[in-house]
């Protein structure tokens, strides 16, 4: 029981039997002092609820953790446990469905992983599907790279195909640099023999995952959960040129301000934070973790 709860037991107890003070705080194990201390709020308290009120509305789907990183990179010095208390006492919760709204291992059971180590490293790409508001769907491929978390590209249409992915990838080669390995699943759309034939010419490795192990490709995994909640599940898309926009633009939020749990609560690619540049060799061959989860927020 909280002391100020405690506080209105003590008042209520004296009112209602007529007992003395003193022996309604001994029995409640409360010290007499605290039914003569006026409790004081915090001269911000109005302005901080406002700010956590109006962050909650905006972002749906975050809990006052990340209310908590958005507050602290807007200049508030306040800590997750106050957050905590006014996110509480303002009856703050994150719902478990949204409706829909227009805008107006091995096969044992085992996980052998490809660990990144560095920028670049591995990337992973998987797709997700959606539809329009006239029943219609439509395909995402999302890249992402697993050291930093990065959404680099999501590629929007209504089929994608092997060809599609080499462009994607083709594209993202030259503007980022050809990463080590690429890891995919072992679908149609990847086990393509044109696209492994060109990752390989290019200079990356492929790494597959194995059939029914999503687990393997985690991160992507992670990322598509994160879209399909925080983003899919609350839009009604009535075009796909809507959709693309609305789309890259949530690409554009993950990547530089939203805070990712993993990270430390930072977005992974805010334009303040530099990662040092990666290897041309590493200093050591990239080792299997068997058994085991990757961390994923």
């Amino acid at each position: 029981m909280s002391p100020a709860r405690r506080r209105q037991c003590i008042d209520h107890a004296v009112m209602k039997f007529g007992v003395s003070e003193r022996l309604a705080c001994r029995v409640l194990g409360q010290h007499r002092s605290t039914q003569r201390k006026v409790p004081r709020g915090r001269l911000d308290d109005a302005a901080l609820t406002a700010d956590i009120v109006e962050l909650a509305t905006r972002y749906g789907r975050y809990g006052y953790r990340r209310i908590t990183a958005l507050l602290q990179e807007a200049g508030w010095l306040v800590n997750r446990k106050r957050v905590e208390r006014i996110w509480r006492q303002e009856g703050l919760k994150v719902p478990l469905r949204q409706p829909k709204r227009g805008r107006l291992w091995l096969n044992d059971g085992s996980c052998i992983r490809l660990r990144p180590q560095y920028p670049n490293h591995v990337w992973s790409y998987d797709f997700v599907e959606d539809r329009t508001h006239n029943g219609r769907k439509f395909r995402m491929l999302n890249v992402i790279d697993e050291f930093t978390r990065e959404c680099i590209a999501i590629r929007i249409d209504r089929k994608l195909k092997s060809t599609d992915v080499i462009d994607v990838l083709s594209d993202l080669f030259i503007l980022r640099g050809v990463p080590g390995h690429v890891r995919s699943d072992n679908g149609p759309e990847f086990v393509a023999k044109a696209v492994r034939e060109w990752i390989t010419a290019v200079g990356a490795k492929t790494a597959f995952i194995e059939p029914g192990s999503p687990w393997e490709n985690g991160y992507c995994e992670s990322f598509n959960a994160r879209l399909r909640d925080e983003l899919l599940n609350g839009e009604l898309f009535y075009s796909l040129a809507e959709a693309r926009i609305i789309i890259e633009g949530w690409r554009q939020h993950y990547n530089t301000r939203r805070p990712h749990s993993s990270l430390g609560y930072r977005p992974p690619a805010p334009n303040a934070v530099l990662w040092p540049a990666a290897p041309t060799q590493p200093a050591a061959p990239a080792t299997s973790n068997v058994a085991g989860k990757p961390t994923m927020h």
